[in-house]
């Protein structure tokens, strides 16, 4: 099938009802998490367990959408840290992302699930170009959505590309897939004595700068009242077990009820 088909002919009629509280999420998964124990590159092994776990939210009735970052490869502001130009190293960064796109929906693919990747950055060679509409439906009919090239906008971090596409695909919450198991006080690998948090506000996140997401990413999430929930994508099984509301996390939002 084309990437680029659009029929109603393969419609999902017979998926499941979730049974949890989430209907739609978007999952963001950090491109570090994709090099598994190495220094740089993918893991296909990573890749192909994430994807498993993906499948299984999917299998419970949820519609998921992807973001991946591209430190993996390359971040762009180190690289402008490095000398190059901001919008420059950007755009290769998003390119980054466009590699990590294509490397999850081949592990997604191996195990028989529908996917597109759509590029805020036209390539039509190798994916959709981003059009809301056609992403919306895509979801709708059961397929995994993977957003690349993050905003197509350098001075943007794929957070605030995570943040913008939950909004626009009216997703109930942003999953944030991290190497850790939370929002912390500090960086635990670095201070034994940072403080894990259950719960937090937006409010809490900024006011603290909490390096959990950029500024405009949490603001963005605030102003929509979506909540964010931060968890350890390293950890087997944790998405499915954040997902069913028993698993270690960060829920970020105004409701602390």
């Amino acid at each position: 099938m084309s990437d680029f088909d659009d029929s109603d002919d393969d419609d999902v009629a017979h998926r499941p009802t979730p049974t949890g509280k989430y209907r739609r999420v978007l999952l963001k998964v950090s491109g570090e998490v994709l090099m598994g124990d190495g220094q740089f590159g993918i893991d296909v092994d990573v890749c192909s367990r994430i994807a498993g776990e993906i499948g299984a939210a999917v299998d419970q009735g949820v519609e998921v959408c992807l973001v991946i970052g591209g430190g993996n490869i390359f971040r762009g502001l180190q690289g402008a840290a490095s000398g190059m130009d901001r919008a420059q190293a950007d755009y290769m960064g998003m390119l980054a992302t466009v590699m990590n796109a294509l490397a999850m929906q081949n592990a997604l693919e191996q195990q028989g699930r529908d996917t597109r990747v759509v590029s805020a950055i036209p390539m039509v060679t190798i994916c959709e170009p981003y059009i809301r509409r056609r992403a919306i439906r895509h979801v709708e009919k059961g397929r995994v959505v993977i957003f690349a090239a993050g905003t197509g906008s350098p001075f943007f971090t794929t957070d605030t590309a995570a943040a913008l596409r939950t909004v626009e695909m009216n997703c109930d919450a942003l999953f944030k897939g991290t190497s850790v198991d939370g929002v912390y006080s500090a960086d635990p690998k670095k201070d034994p004595k940072a403080e894990r948090y259950d719960t937090l506000t937006y409010h809490d996140v900024l006011s603290r700068n909490l390096k959990v997401m950029d500024a405009s990413a949490v603001s963005l999430m605030r102003e929509n009242k979506i909540p964010i929930v931060v968890f350890s994508i390293r950890q087997r099984g944790a998405f499915e077990d954040v997902l069913a509301g028993r698993g270690v996390c960060t829920t970020i939002s105004d409701d602390q009820e």
